[in-house]
């Protein structure tokens, strides 16, 4: 069972009445976007114009530099390659890159590297095909900050080399012709979190010597799929150029989008930055997952309806093949995790062989979540592990990669994602190093930050109305988390053939619902008559003509938590767990305490995780789940499958047993010695 950190600020009522009046907005938007620090009438009216807003381009170190290299190239019609990536990011930096050029006259071409045979980046062997195919000019996009050896072989070829990227930088830049990053230290950029796509939107908006703003018309739905894809903030210019990029996708102002909208089953008129992230991003990302990312490439260039329709069809079954390599691996992996224990680290490390790199960042994203901790998926081959690391927000993976750079050949990313390859026996020596880095740190629990807390009755059209004004969300500007707590579960319904629930709640006087998707009647926790806290998303939709209010919960928990007493027993219960020698008398249960527990389980069957929450208030996280194991060892109890839930059920109710004789007990008491 999973539980996180619900953070809610104390709500600034007096500075919401004066923005809401001053910026004339209502009361409650001035609430949410005084929360979220835009606590001056300008921040707040920057924030929510229409008016597209963006910085200049001259800012980026560089960038004139690598703006005159180009436009030279271009003049002396030299051969320029652009070097992308296979993720979304590089590839609509890429389609960017190369589109401009090419409508400039250069003679251009590009080149994706194929993820399982070339791997990240600029390459040697791709280097020196280029240098055999008399190219002059290459330049990055998306990659090449890390590349320095690569750089430094093409220098010493005699081809110039233009990087652009957004990735951090690991020490001294490549001697390259020119480098625009906005992480490098002599950058005095205003805004740093932007994505590859949008430093070289940046690159030929300089270049062409026009400002964004004129520029954005011709490439603002492909910054807008960058920016949403690789999981930037949605603030400041991201902002704008996501709401400006969604407006001119769902104009079809490119045929291939429109083209992969219809295979997506999405509306036009219903578009929003959310279905670009988890409707179009995925099939994109699907041709360099597991096929040819050259394909999407050709997908965002391509003018030809015929093409763009027979293309999007290819990317929608690639994604129906990454869906079902994904599960696979997922189902794999988690039966290592759990048969190995690596679920109570501090950080997951799980190896397979041949697993497709492709899925393993997804793979992990999926660990991540269901853990609720870092996790690193590896996969082998020929004694090499390359791997995708996924975090949580508090620890950055790609510093803790960093730390443990000794036993790694290669590593990049970002705080909250990052990839990795070593040497295949060396992994073992990485998952306690990597472990040992984490164990400096606090026990962490992922973070839920809600907007505010809210009375049911406040619940109304009306209000999910209003909040829209806030969109675009996303990463940095997320959909409006409301925590409604203290509610008394009155009705629990399957729906969607058994996959999701309906709840219905109610508190004094005011009953509602809320849709709990992805989550089966034997999965769930609660039984009605429980007192619990939701956290969640509103919106509006049309039902039966009539505009109807829908409300989503993201989280639910036991009311009256205690967290910072559950974040002290997931630790010490963890820590137990992993092997740690620790003082652990605060987690051992008593013989009164285990006699709870067994009464609760006298008259039938309980699913593990629906015990842990019935107790979460009493006996705590880890004494119950101690309890439990407790008495399975001594025969009393055992635990069942049923539905793929752990059920736990008394099978022996008449011998009589001596509890301490346990081994979990013995060794929480430090007695046990064996295996």
């Amino acid at each position: 069972m999973k539980f996180k950190r619900w953070l809610v600020d104390a709500p600034q009522k007096n500075l919401a009445a004066t923005l809401a009046e001053e910026c004339d907005v209502d009361p409650f938007v001035a609430l949410i976007a005084a929360g979220r620090g835009y606590t001056e009438p300008e921040l707040l009216e920057e924030f929510l114009t229409d008016e597209v807003i963006l910085a200049d381009p001259y800012e980026l170190a560089d960038i004139e530099k690598a703006a005159e290299i180009i436009n030279d190239a271009i003049y002396s019609e030299e051969k320029i390659v652009v070097f992308g990536d296979y993720d979304v990011d590089g590839v609509t930096a890429t389609t960017l890159m190369y589109s401009y050029l090419k409508n400039r006259g250069a003679r251009v071409s590009y080149l994706i590297p194929d993820r399982e045979k070339d791997g990240y980046g600029i390459n040697i062997p791709a280097i020196d095909k280029l240098k055999a195919e008399n190219t002059d000019l290459i330049i990055t996009v998306d990659n090449g900050i890390a590349a320095t050896n690569e750089i430094d072989y093409a220098k010493s070829l005699g081809i110039k080399v233009v990087v652009t990227d957004h990735h951090l930088p690991q020490g001294e830049l490549p001697e390259a012709d020119a480098v625009v990053n906005p992480h490098r230290a002599d950058d005095y950029s205003f805004f740093k979190e932007v994505c590859g796509a949008f430093v070289a939107f940046k690159v030929v908006c300089a270049t062409e010597g026009k400002t964004p703003e004129e520029m954005l018309y011709d490439y603002g739905d492909l910054v807008a799929l960058g920016t949403v894809a690789d999981i930037m903030p949605l603030i400041n210019e991201n902002r704008a150029v996501v709401r400006e990029g969604v407006r001119l996708i769902a104009n079809g102002t490119r045929r291939g989008l429109t083209a992969l909208l219809r295979a997506a089953g999405i509306e036009p008129d219903t578009l929003t930055a959310s279905k670009l992230a988890f409707g179009i991003a995925p099939r994109l990302n699907a041709a360099g997952r597991v096929g040819d990312a050259a394909r999407a490439a050709e997908l965002l260039l391509t003018d030809d309806d015929e093409v763009a329709e027979g293309l999007s069809s290819v990317l929608n079954n690639e994604n129906i093949r990454r869906q079902s390599l994904e599960k696979q691996i997922l189902a794999e992996a988690t039966e290592i995790v759990e048969k190995k224990g690596y679920k109570h680290n501090r950080v997951i490390v799980v190896n397979g062989e041949g697993w497709h790199g492709g899925v393993l960042g997804i793979v992990a994203s999926r660990l991540c979540e269901k853990y609720a901790k870092p996790a690193i998926v590896l996969s082998s081959q020929d004694g090499i592990a390359n791997g995708s690391a996924r975090s949580v927000k508090g620890f950055s993976v790609y510093e803790a990669l960093k730390d443990c750079s000794y036993l790694l050949t290669k590593y990049g990313g970002h705080e909250m994602a990052a990839g990795l390859t070593l040497y295949e026996d060396q992994i073992n020596s990485f998952r306690t190093a990597i472990n040992g880095y984490a164990d400096r740190f606090a026990k962490l629990l992922p973070e839920l930050r809600l907007d505010c807390k809210l009375n049911p009755a406040a619940l109304s059209v009306d209000l999910a109305e209003e909040l829209k004004v806030l969109e675009p969300f996303g990463t940095g500007n997320p959909t409006v988390l409301f925590g409604i707590f203290d509610l008394l579960v009155e009705k629990i319904s399957a729906v969607g053939q058994g996959k999701h629930l309906r709840l219905n709640f109610s508190k004094g006087e005011t009953s509602f619902s809320a849709m709990l998707f992805g989550t089966t009647l034997a999965e769930f926790e609660y039984d009605i008559g429980d007192k619990v806290d939701i956290a969640v998303n509103i919106d509006t939709n049309v039902y039966n003509n009539n505009l109807a209010l829908t409300v989503q919960i993201k989280d639910i928990r036991p009311s009256g938590i205690n967290e910072e007493k559950l974040i002290k027993d997931i630790a010490l219960y963890e820590d137990f767990k992993s092997g740690y020698s620790k003082d652990f008398a605060d987690i051992l249960p008593s013989r009164e305490e285990v006699a709870v527990i067994y009464k609760q389980l006298l008259t039938k069957g309980v699913g593990l995780n629906k015990l842990v929450a019935a107790n979460i208030n009493g006996l705590g996280y880890a004494k119950t789940l101690i309890t439990a194991e407790a008495l399975c060892q001594l025969k009393i109890c055992s635990l069942f499958d049923v539905d793929n839930i752990k059920v736990i059920k008394i099978v022996n109710s008449t011998t009589k047993t001596n509890l301490t004789d346990a081994k979990i007990l013995k060794q929480l008491r430090g007695e046990y010695i064996g295996t």
